[in-house]
């Protein structure tokens, strides 16, 4: 699934604007459309945009989620560094009480994400 015309699932922004794109190369988003579109299947809510630094990469793998390791069967070319990836918005607040919160694209950013994190604490880390 590509893209779903239905607005609960497109969604707008943080600042209540159509949600910016996130990420095109690699592809990224539950829907792998290039935003961090959401939908109830959406377990993980993955609706903060977020830029990738090694730091963030090597705390993400040692929580349990590694994002480095391509895993072709799964159509996932692994991360590196300076990509930007739709991340589930409880792993970036948890990196961010553990002070090791990537930057965050605001524009990219579903607005489901304010119901965890308010627009001040966004904007401290926009990119």
């Amino acid at each position: 699934m590509s893209f779903h015309p239905d607005p609960k699932i497109n969604g707008l922004n943080v600042f209540g604007e159509p949600l910016a794109s996130c990420c095109f190369s690699p592809i990224t988003g539950y829907f792998r459309n290039g935003f961090c579109h959401t939908a109830p299947s959406d377990v993980g809510q993955h609706t903060v945009c977020v830029e990738l630094t090694s730091d963030f990469l090597s705390y993400s793998q040692k929580m349990g989620n590694d994002l480095i390791t391509p895993l072709p069967e799964h159509g996932f070319p692994g991360l590196q560094p300076g990509d930007f990836w739709c991340l589930c918005v409880t792993r970036w607040v948890q990196a961010y009480q553990d002070g090791q919160a990537p930057r965050v694209k605001v524009e990219a950013c579903h607005q489901a994400v304010l119901a965890y994190v308010p627009l001040d604490i966004l904007m401290e880390y926009a990119v």
